[in-house]
């Protein structure tokens, strides 16, 4: 195993820190493969995710142990995830609300350490001050994205933050914070609604500056729908990508899934929803995704790579 200096801000050590290997360069989103559908790897950095929610944090208590979560998120570099998505602040139905102070707290240095190993870099937030600094310590806007999953709520300020960064959006339909989405699950037409109100959030992005092939967009699966909602737009969302904009799928071991794999005791937990994430993972692939974020990144960047193929002849 090799190692690295620490990068600037990840902590009070001062030395070596551990990292799966060496890379000559740092990757860029015009490096990334575009004869397949992309891999996104999560990488929560909180104590309250609903998957791994407390795995980085330090035994002394609540504070972060960043290079437990910078060696987490290499990893999943040298796995093949194309992205590494980090979030530091819960956005499961019910989490607790994080400032931009604690959430930068938790994120910076591990984004940091990140672009240094040379990985492309997500920055799930809802906070425009958070992206605001993610893009100041990115080397590049080409190696940096902002997924905000704010939806309806977006902040006023995240449209400009974006657009001047020069960086991509991912736009996630949410018509509500984790405390309010999963009372607003009113639809008529879930899949029309949802579409139409993507557009609006996208809107926004276009008349703050920001080129529409920069704008990445999200059907939100899990925000502010129930389960048979986000199992209709699953089986409708080549109307998402026929929007023209490059769609990002994330479905990984999400609760609707525990709910459809449940036992006589109960929905099954996270960890065993790795293969029916997989399935949808391949049907979006094959829907025509550009993305699809996933826990378990070496099965689907196997299958990314067979469905390619198939789609190639």
């Amino acid at each position: 195993m090799d190692t690295m200096g620490a990068a600037p801000g990840t902590g009070p050590n001062t030395g070596p820190m551990s990292v799966v290997r060496r890379i000559p360069r740092k990757k860029t989103v015009g490096d990334l493969p575009t004869d397949r559908t992309l891999v996104m790897g999560v990488l929560n950095v909180t104590p309250d995710s609903f998957s791994d929610g407390g795995r980085f944090l330090a035994r002394a208590g609540t504070a972060v142990d960043h290079e437990s979560a910078v060696h987490a998120g290499l990893s999943l570099h040298y796995a093949g995830a194309d992205i590494i998505d980090v979030g530091g602040e819960s956005t499961r139905p019910g989490a607790q609300p994080v400032d931009e102070q604690e959430e930068q707290r938790r994120i910076l240095p591990v984004l940091e350490a990140l672009f240094t190993g040379g990985a492309v870099v997500s920055v799930d937030t809802r906070h425009p001050g958070t992206a605001a600094a993610a893009i100041e310590r990115a080397p590049g806007p080409e190696h940096l994205l902002i997924n905000d999953v704010s939806g309806l709520m977006t902040a006023e300020h995240m449209p400009q933050v974006v657009a001047e960064g020069g960086v991509r959006v991912i736009v996630t339909h949410n018509r509500g914070d984790a405390q309010t989405m999963q009372s607003r699950t009113d639809y008529v037409d879930v899949v029309a609604e949802v579409i139409g109100e993507l557009e609006q959030i996208r809107d926004r992005y276009r008349q703050a500056g920001v080129p529409a092939e920069r704008i990445i967009l999200d059907p939100g699966i899990g925000f502010a729908k129930t389960a048979e909602q986000n199992w209709e737009l699953l089986r409708h969302l080549d109307r998402v990508v026929s929007l023209g904009h490059p769609v990002l799928l994330g479905v990984s071991r999400k609760g609707f899934l525990g709910e459809l794999l449940a036992a006589s005791e109960g929905p099954r937990e996270p960890e065993g929803r790795d293969a029916a994430t997989l399935a949808l993972s391949t049907l979006a692939a094959q829907a025509g995704a550009w993305a699809v974020r996933v826990h378990d990144v070496g099965p689907t960047l196997d299958a990314m790579k067979a469905v390619a193929e198939i789609q190639s002849r």
